[in-house]
């Protein structure tokens, strides 16, 4: 299939005249991240506890890669662009994968709050962040007995000179929208930040300096919850997305970048950086156009047409019968012309879109000056 079109490799050499201040150093030498299906690179899969079938991976993997999207996601742009190799994911033993340069803990459906009977993901932030320091403790060990595995393992300081990334938090949202009020979810809010808060400081303890948090996205904008809870047309705003979900998310991401400021001034020998995601989503939501892209909402890989392509009967890649017919769902003609690939994931080219933004630096605070090679290290 066709890549991207060049609007968006335009956009990321444009990024470079942005005027911005406060420089950040990108030259970390392995990345460790933690979160849900947004930034997963195979930790659900090779749990076990599901499976996805083609034609995810298609654009860029040619196979499923564990991923929850047709090619890369965002993180793997990220990585691209601080020329690191792809995360594997901490479960991920196949293949005797390298973790030289970090690991991944995301994992999909994980929430920030402890999991529950009904959480399709066991993998909580604090379970996270409890794989995480048994990995610490282990790669110490397994070095402390010689190089025979150094060139798998991260070095003993790359866990304090390392970038610690975290997007989550969406789950534990959206999720509640299926059993709470809006006012109840809001004020679940500070107990959700203190559990994050709480994992923030077990990792500042063992070392970890450098802190990279995404914001949650609109999710009022997911087809899964537009199908949900869009019914009603006064509760969707002019983009169709449903107003109650996405207020819920800016009253979140107001709280999480306030707990930011705050351990900005608590880890005062550290640099914590929040990324407005939200932001940068919502503008190619409303302006997809300007961007290439011709469905801002609708699912390239779903079934049931417009307007959503979406049906919680049966998710991208799945054989069932509907209706008495056999249906095999399978993925629209041009990935790259859509913001949505599965209902709820972005395809590829949002992905690359999103990541293009995120580096100009003027989307964080503190915001950053981009350095030329730094971005031309991405991989379109």
């Amino acid at each position: 299939m066709a890549s991207k079109p060049c609007i968006l490799q335009f956009l990321t050499i444009v990024s470079f005249l942005f005027p911005l201040t406060n420089s950040i150093d990108f030259n970390f030498p392995a990345v460790f991240n933690f979160g849900d299906s947004n930034s997963d690179t195979g930790e659900l899969i090779a749990s076990g506890i599901e499976s996805i079938n083609p034609p995810y991976g298609e654009i860029y993997f040619h196979n499923p890669s564990g991923r929850y999207c047709d090619g890369r996601i965002i993180i793997d742009f990220l990585m691209d662009a601080m020329d690191l190799p792809f995360l594997n994911a901490y479960l991920d033993s196949i293949g005797i994968p390298s973790f030289r340069k970090g690991c991944n803990f995301a994992a999909a459906g994980s929430t920030i709050l402890p999991a529950t009977a009904t959480s399709v993901s066991p993998f909580s932030f604090g379970i996270q962040v409890s794989q995480f320091l048994r990995f610490k403790s282990q790669v110490l060990e397994l070095l402390s007995k010689g190089k025979k595995l150094a060139k798998y393992l991260p070095a003993e300081d790359y866990f304090q000179k390392g970038l610690y990334m975290f997007d989550i938090g969406q789950n534990d949202l959206a999720g509640a929208f299926y059993s709470k009020t809006f006012d109840q979810i809001v004020a679940s809010i500070p107990t959700i930040l203190l559990e994050f808060e709480n994992g923030l400081k077990k990792l500042y303890d063992q070392g970890a300096r450098n802190f990279w948090v995404h914001n949650t996205g609109p999710l009022g904008c997911i087809p899964q919850n537009v199908a949900k809870f869009g019914s009603d047309p006064l509760k969707l705003d002019e983009q169709g997305c449903v107003s109650g979900h996405n207020q819920a998310a800016k009253l979140f991401n107001l709280q999480l970048h306030a707990l930011c400021k705050k351990l900005q001034g608590d880890f005062t020998d550290s640099n914590i950086t929040y990324v407005d995601i939200y932001t940068i989503k919502s503008n190619l939501i409303a302006n997809y156009s300007r961007y290439g892209f011709e469905q801002p909402i609708m699912a390239c890989c779903g079934y049931g047409g417009a307007p959503l392509n979406y049906d919680t009967q049966i998710m991208c890649g799945q054989t069932k019968v509907i209706n008495g017919t056999s249906v095999t769902v399978k993925a629209c003609n041009d990935s790259t012309e859509y913001v949505n690939w599965d209902g709820i994931h972005y395809t590829e080219a949002a992905n690359q879109y999103v990541s293009s933004q995120i580096l100009t630096g003027k989307y964080s605070d503190p915001p950053f000056v981009d350095k030329m090679p730094f971005l031309l290290n991405i991989k379109f």
